[in-house]
């Protein structure tokens, strides 16, 4: 049966004219191409799909363009090209940091720091000054005694000194991880404490809303929780005299002097950060890249499908917890300005987001669906109210822009803005499919997988399908997947996680449809993984908080993708004894959730339940319960005689089919 996707029967939301498709770096790449292997390749479908069956002259072809730098040369493009078992670029010796210092000596702005009116001060880095505090802080990290494969973990709101520490950090070959200073300090504990740290940079608040985040008893709390800790530097933020703890020291200090970078030549696949899976079954797994793969990868994203250039300013609204955020620090591989933001994009107005941009020349936006939907709601008018005549690309990253949000935006913009999508995740740290830049924009779509990635809809059986809905797979390696989980030595998790749905064949955890015409509908996650407001949380986190509380016995969190393209999160609760789910009880969960896991986490909706339901092995039925709440009949959902307790499932039918009408808007209580 075929599917009737939006856009379907839509002209395109935006096409590229002569002018712009010609010069996309995109075109200037596949007309190398042609000329070095004596190719015709006449459009990007022709080069994605020579990119995905010529995977060493692809990927050794990319190498070649970006002109990688490697103090000893790779024995051959690809050891291995059975998934899990891949091996990029043998022998090679490279460091991430080294090509993103190699623009140090352009002049203008590198990093930009904003914060909100009244907010702490931000700060500005030229390519020179960024060049030196990245030797400054490797500096001291090296005093410190951190050395290569040692962990460097981060406290941090999206600030330009978070960007100096990851690439001084990484710079000696040392490992990076960073959450966000909204997390709690169990929450970051229960991520950053795998990798036994030996060096904290953090910072003692931010910015939000209108009122300054004191961090410093979080701090506190999160140090006495990473007892590996050799040292702690400290970023003052709240405008007052320092509080510099014994053993801590302060970012002026740790920044001064002059140390020139010299990134250590490390192995292709030497890890470069860990980034945090959400925590959906437990606790949060940490997915370890590797700097050749990163580099790679990076260089090909932004580059050629996000088509920058060293004139752009890159401005990404996001947080340091978040893929996109290491995606914006790569910006900085094109040599191109990235903008860094602490605070509400919504604060003191709706449109400040939109005021930032205009006032700072951004050529590239970066947000959220849930923003921009938003300013589609209350009736902004972001061009004719902002000078916005440098922006030629709105992004909408963490989920899909609904259809009708997407129109409204590129009729707001103009035929100046492509309004552009992408998907892809922490797992890859990179997009799989998105917006091309030669190529027509539809509404509701992605207009076709990234190049090298060998992206298909499968059915159960493993059939690939067009214009079904499917399971989202990639048939063939690429550089970025994963080198593995940290703590996972035999890597039983890491193929557990992906390759065994389709043994040998990287399994995504999203419903897709692949249209006749090649481009990708993300229908949602098919596993039970949250996605809120575009950031994928972890339930495990909820489930910590809530079970703590003397009147909740057992709690179950769904993430439910609406038809009009809203979300709706509701926590059911299972009442201990006598008690009741009265307001107050409501309003202490959702302060427990906020001060314990992060406002990100507070659900939409609190609802009593008779009890929650599992598998014969303990297992919360997150996924099937989603699927109930998204209107699938019970025994279509699951087989009931798996269940411990059936018959707490009538509870969640009769809540499909009546709360779940109403649910169309939700409150966004994580902005």
């Amino acid at each position: 049966m075929t599917t009737v996707y939006p856009g379907a029967d839509l002209a395109p939301i935006w096409t590229p004219s002569p002018d712009v498709r010609d010069a996309a770096n995109l075109e200037h790449f596949r007309h190398w191409v042609n000329d070095r292997h004596g190719l015709a390749l006449a459009d990007y479908h022709a080069l994605h799909a020579w990119s995905v069956t010529e995977l060493e002259r692809f990927w050794g072809s990319l190498w070649d363009y970006f002109d990688v730098r490697a103090a000893t040369a790779a024995e051959r493009v690809l050891a291995e090209r059975v998934m899990p078992n891949t091996r990029w670029f043998p022998g090679a010796r490279l460091n991430y940091v080294d090509h993103v210092l190699r623009h140090a000596e352009r002049s203008g702005a590198a990093v930009i720091g904003l914060t909100e009116p009244g907010g702490p001060a931000g700060r500005t880095l030229s390519w020179a000054e960024l060049r030196r505090q990245v030797g400054a802080v490797a500096h001291t990290l090296r005093e410190l005694g951190v050395q290569e494969g040692d962990r460097v973990v981060g406290y941090l709101p999206d600030i330009p000194e978070a960007v100096v520490a990851f690439l001084a950090t990484a710079s000696i070959g040392a490992v990076w991880a960073v959450c966000g200073q909204d997390y709690a300090a169990p929450a970051a504990a229960a991520r950053l404490a795998q990798l036994d740290p030996v060096v904290l940079i953090t910072a003692d608040g931010y910015g939000y809303a209108g009122r300054l985040h004191d961090r410093r008893e979080a701090v506190a709390r999160l140090r006495t929780e990473l007892p590996s800790l050799r040292g702690t530097i400290l970023i003052p933020r709240l405008g007052s005299e320092p509080d510099v703890p014994e053993g801590t020291v302060p970012w002026d200090q740790a920044s001064s002097g002059d140390h020139p970078p010299v990134p250590a030549p490390v192995a292709f696949d030497h890890p470069l950060w860990v980034l945090f899976t959400s925590g959906t079954t437990g606790k949060p797994k940490g997915i370890v890249h590797g700097h050749g793969g990163i580099l790679l990868e990076h260089l090909k994203m932004v580059t050629l499908q996000y088509d920058l250039k060293p004139e752009d300013t890159y401005f990404g609204y996001t947080s340091p917890s978040w893929m996109m955020w290491n995606v914006k620090v790569s910006v900085l591989l094109t040599g191109a300005t990235i903008v860094c933001y602490d605070g509400n994009p919504a604060y003191p107005a709706p449109d400040t987001l939109w005021t930032l941009a205009a006032g700072h020349g951004a050529t590239v936006l970066q947000t959220s669906p849930p923003y921009l939907d938003s300013c589609h709601r209350l009736g902004l008018h972001p061009a004719v109210d902002h000078d916005l005549s440098r922006l030629r690309n709105l992004r909408a990253t963490g989920s899909v822009l609904p259809p009708e949000t997407s129109l409204w935006a590129a009729r707001e913009l103009g035929p100046q803005v492509a309004v552009t999508s992408s998907a892809g995740g922490t797992d890859v740290a990179s997009g799989l499919a998105g917006a091309v830049p030669t190529l027509p924009i539809y509404a509701g779509e992605l207009t076709a997988p990234c190049l090298g990635v060998a992206l298909e809809a499968w059915d159960n059986d493993g059939n690939s399908v067009r214009d079904r809905v499917g399971e989202l797979v990639v048939t063939e390696p690429m550089p970025s997947m994963p080198l593995g989980f940290w703590n996972d030595p035999d890597g039983q998790r890491y193929r557990s996680a992906y390759f065994e749905t389709f043994p040998g064949v990287w399994w995504h955890g999203d419903s897709i449809t692949v249209t006749h015409r090649g481009s990708v509908i993300i229908h949602g996650r098919s596993d039970a993984t949250l996605n809120r407001n575009g950031v994928r949380l972890g339930s495990a986190d909820i489930y910590q908080v809530v079970e703590q509380l003397p009147e909740i016995a057992e709690s179950l969190v769904i993430g439910v993708e609406l038809p009009d393209g809203g979300y709706w999160m509701p926590l059911f609760v299972s009442l201990a004894g006598a008690a009741e789910l009265t307001p107050e009880l409501k309003h202490t969960v959702t302060t427990a959730i906020r001060e314990n896991a992060s406002p990100r986490h507070v659900p939409d909706e609190i609802i009593a339940v008779p009890g929650i339901p599992h598998t014969l092995t303990g297992k919360k039925l997150e996924v099937p319960i989603k699927r109930i709440l998204q209107g699938t009949a019970p025994r279509d959902a699951l087989d009931p005689e798996s269940v411990d307790m059936p018959q707490f499932l009538d509870a969640y039918v009769r809540i499909a089919e009546t709360s779940l009408g109403t649910a169309t808007r939700p409150p966004a209580n994580a902005e």
